[in-house]
């Protein structure tokens, strides 16, 4: 959901930073039952969950806007694949020096934006400088440890003044973005990049409608629009897609299968995510700040009836999940065990115990009901306290006033909000935090990938939160689509592969 935004940042957050499914694990793109000849006038509708507030990508945060913007509107020198594998983009190759110190990028030639103009290498520049430059650009401190930012011919080339590992993830997303220089659009309501698709109208509170870009300098996009109709209601989705006015539906109910594959019109996929259903607990407040109490919380919860209810994904017991580098099972942390929980809060004192799971409204209740099952089988009380999410965003998010709370953190590689103090989960384990800078300063990915196991298992046994899934990304799937992605859908939409096929 969110990563490490300032304050002001925090203020401009929109809904659509959350996943309203719940569980929202897998090939890349969905296979089609009766592919036939692609229809390159198609258009596809597509069921999204949240509208973006505006489509400012540089200085307006929301996950929503990544999903839809990234790869298909704009684009970097790399990109990533649904399934994390960094691959070029603007960049027709790259080279990382031995000490992790220089980064070179060989850029294409004959790109155009959207309005025409061609890509330069001074737009990379500039693009990359800005982002270092503007405190108040998502994603500023991603380039933090970049010092110079310089082009030669068609080669790009990056000087750190320290190693960081997480410098070529962070150019896949919006930190590496490339603009035109000195463009002069209002980037809230309008969009020049160099992607497979150009933005061609926005009805605000209904839709938004891309365009094929047939000046694309790669693979032409095999429709010729797609649709976003934007409608927050599963059952009001459902209804339209079953009255053949949607194509394919996103953060999708899986227990809903049958309903939406009765008449054979559509598929049900489900693929793998970094969805993390987070359960924060604020260890600042008594009794929370007791690592029994937390514990006993942990233990006391039934992570398989959360997954099985939902009817997707997966059980998780750390901040990690299994799509991220650092992963491991950290089950034997607080595996489910009723009575160790009731014999541990004994042991703090806390027998009798009221809490308050502050969450926003737009969840529903399917995991809430379970918690409140579940605690109160040894012995805690738990209030749930639903609010709007500009409420959430002050209460929880900015002042950290909350004793419970969940949210489903959509984002991929996001364990630095465990070594930041600041971030609302609490949580502060000098420790942690240096495994975390070690793993940053890595030259060897397998390095800095077991630093960040390291210091994730610290994290799931100081019993910091707990996880109560590992989402899955649900998507219906009309059987004349092909190329749908099905994986991580969530974070990122990569619409380059969809075709619909004729009649």
């Amino acid at each position: 959901m969110f990563r490490r935004l300032t304050l002001a940042a925090a203020a401009v957050v929109a809904a659509s930073a959350l996943v309203l499914t719940g569980c929202s694990g897998g090939g890349q793109t969905a296979p089609s039952a009766s592919a036939g000849t692609p229809d390159a006038d198609a258009s596809v509708a597509i069921r999204m969950v949240l509208e973006p507030g505006n489509l400012d990508i540089r200085e307006t945060a929301g996950a929503a806007l990544d999903q839809i913007l990234i790869d298909n509107v704009y684009q970097g020198l790399v990109s990533r694949t649904a399934d994390q594998e960094i691959v070029p983009a603007l960049a027709s190759d790259y080279d990382v020096s031995t000490d992790g110190l220089t980064y070179t990028f060989t850029l294409r030639e004959g790109v155009t934006f959207h309005n025409g103009e061609e890509l330069t290498p001074d737009d990379v520049v500039w693009s990359l400088q800005q982002v270092k430059d503007t405190a108040s650009y998502a994603d500023s401190d991603r380039l933090a440890h970049v010092t110079t930012i310089a082009a030669e011919g068609q080669t790009i080339t990056l000087t750190l003044d320290q190693p960081d590992s997480t410098l070529l993830w962070n150019l896949t997303g919006r930190a590496g973005l490339v603009m035109k220089k000195d463009d002069t659009i209002d980037r809230k309501t309008a969009a020049n990049g160099t992607g497979p698709f150009r933005l061609a109208g926005w009805k605000q509170g209904d839709s938004i409608t891309f365009e094929r870009n047939d000046a694309y300098w790669g693979d032409k996009a095999q429709v010729a629009e797609v649709v976003f109709d934007y409608i927050p209601d599963t059952q009001a989705a459902l209804t339209g897609a079953l009255a053949g006015e949607l194509d394919v539906l996103t953060g999708f109910d899986a227990t809903l299968k049958e309903q939406i594959e009765a008449d054979g019109a559509f598929t049900l996929e489900t693929g793998k995510s970094t969805d993390k259903g987070t359960l924060a607990m604020n260890s600042t407040k008594a009794p929370l700040d007791d690592v029994r109490v937390r514990q006993a919380i942990r233990q006391a919860i039934d992570k398989d009836s959360i997954v099985a209810a939902l009817g997707a994904g997966q059980t998780q017991y750390g901040p990690i999940p299994e799509l991220d580098p650092g992963y491991e099972d950290l089950s034997d942390t607080a595996p489910f065990d009723p009575a160790a929980a009731r014999k541990l809060l004994a042991e703090a004192g806390a027998d009798d115990l009221t809490l308050t799971l502050t969450l926003y409204s737009g969840y529903g209740t399917t995991v809430s009901q379970i918690l409140v099952s579940n605690l109160a089988d040894v012995g805690i009380t738990l209030k749930v306290n639903p609010v709007e999410f500009p409420t959430w965003i002050n209460d929880v998010y900015v002042n950290k006033d909350y004793d419970l709370s969940f949210v489903l953190h959509t984002e991929a590689r996001d364990f630095e909000n465990w070594a930041d103090p600041d971030y609302y989960f609490t949580y502060d384990n000098p420790e942690v935090q240096r495994l975390y800078a070690e793993s940053v300063a890595a030259t060897d990915p397998a390095d800095a990938a077991d630093l960040l196991a390291q210091a994730a298992r610290l994290v799931a046994e100081d019993q910091a939160a707990d996880w109560l899934y590992n989402g899955a990304s649900v998507v219906a799937v009309g059987t004349n689509v092909t190329g749908m992605p099905t994986t991580n859908v969530n974070e990122r939409l990569d619409l380059a592969e969809l075709a619909k096929s004729k009649g």
